[in-house]
């Protein structure tokens, strides 16, 4: 017989990926008690598990220029004390975790959330599971931050599956590294659209021929260790990330891709002539499932225009349009990464973040009100440690001041913020 217990917070988090991390440090250094879940053993989603290579994108976020300038400081070598771009995954883990414990959150490691707790419209708390066993967690704002909303969807939250003409959803990717590269003569391409010519034919198109469908694209990235680079180059398609048996998939599918690509990159690619694994990740990077209905549907149109809403919570939000292929490797025709147009960055309304029908209930991170195509944009991490940042003090105020989230004012939640 499974154990079953009960815990009361403020504010209940789920999810420690950027913007779970971000929701849950803000409310609690605001004064809400918070508990914060994660299914996974370490703390920051794919930012750590998922062995991300970089901050890609950038955001006006305090938060984000905190965990940069603290990242510094943990930084060895070549990149002590200088910030930089640029993940180590596992200094970030611990950095993750001192910043959680410092502001007094609860966390809850190796933890699933499987259940939304409801009274009708208003959501009450979730339902975890771990080895100790159930125990459903009642809060007066819970914030989903799983990356697919799978709370917001168990509460009966209205969302569409990835593109709305067809709900196909970008690829997915398990990131890992190799080392033995010689960083003096390696080549390092940061995009679909960058290009590099050898004696053998250039490396994007040799890649395609060398690589096995559905991969078939290069993009490598510096780390702060010496000969060692992180690998993008995994892909498996027509999965869905809200499906374990996909997710399973997938997983597989890449990681059968790897010898693959390493062969690629010792053979074609200078500098990468010895080269050998030496981690993946234990997180399979799935880009895109659920977009949620808000009250308002962040749209291209709205970053292209870099508009300014009167209720905007996260500002100098700046990407491109990174969809990857749906069908197979590279960019998608959609997509425009060196060629997107608008340098000015955008910002982000409070109202994308508050699900059309349901209560006490904040989107975070990837899952918030957005198109496809906006979708593409601001599920690049920094922008999503600035949700998670707006979240985290918009649900402060709404425990303090004990008033409902569509009470909360977006100059309130800024002047949490400080933007």
């Amino acid at each position: 017989m499974t154990t079953r217990f009960e815990l009361h917070t403020d504010v209940l988090v789920l999810g420690s990926g950027p913007s779970g991390f971000a929701a849950a440090y803000t409310a609690a250094q605001n004064g809400a008690k918070v508990i914060i879940v994660e299914q996974n053993g370490d703390v920051g989603g794919i930012s750590t598990s998922g062995l991300m290579s970089h901050w890609t994108g950038s955001c006006g976020s305090p938060l984000f220029n905190e965990i940069l300038r603290r990242s510094a400081q943990k930084n060895e070598g070549e990149f002590e004390n200088r910030i930089t771009n640029i993940i180590d995954p596992e200094k970030l883990k611990t950095l993750y975790l001192e910043m959680l414990d410092e502001a007094g959150c609860r966390l809850m490691l190796y933890t699933f959330a499987v259940g939304a707790i409801c009274d009708g419209d208003k959501v009450l708390g979730a339902t975890v599971i771990n080895k100790s066993g159930k125990t459903d967690i009642y809060a007066k704002i819970t914030i989903d931050a799983t990356g697919d909303g799978d709370i917001a969807a168990g509460a009966g939250a209205e969302f569409v599956l990835g593109r709305e003409s067809d709900n196909k959803m970008q690829p997915a990717t398990l990131m890992f590294k190799v080392g033995g590269v010689d960083y003096g003569r390696a080549v390092f391409l940061g995009s679909f659209e960058s290009t590099y010519e050898t004696p053998n034919g250039e490396l994007q198109a040799l890649a395609k021929q060398h690589i096995p469908y559905p991969a078939g694209h290069i993009l490598t990235y510096k780390t702060t260790l010496p000969g060692i680079v992180t690998c993008n180059m995994t892909n498996a398609i027509e999965i869905d990330g809200t499906c374990a048996d996909d997710l399973t998939k997938a997983t597989l599918i890449c990681r059968r891709q790897m010898d693959d690509i390493v062969k690629y990159l010792r053979k074609f690619v200078p500098g990468y002539e010895n080269c050998f694994v030496v981690s993946s990740a234990s997180l399979i990077g799935i880009r895109e499932t659920r977009h949620f209905k808000g009250k308002y549907t962040l749209t291209e149109k709205d970053i292209l225009e870099a508009k300014v809403f009167d209720d905007y919570v996260v500002k100098d939000a700046y990407f491109n349009f990174d969809v990857h292929n749906i069908t197979g490797s590279g960019l998608d025709k959609t997509g425009a990464q060196k060629h997107f147009a608008q340098n000015k960055g955008y910002t982000i309304p409070y109202r994308c973040l508050l699900p059309e029908t349901k209560e006490n209930l904040l989107l975070c991170g990837r899952n918030i009100s957005g198109t496809h195509i906006a979708h593409s944009n601001f599920r690049a991490m920094p922008i999503c440690i600035g949700i998670g940042e707006a979240a985290g003090a918009a649900a402060s105020v709404s425990v303090l001041r004990n008033c409902g989230l569509s009470d909360v004012s977006a100059e309130q939640t800024r002047k949490i913020i400080g933007i």
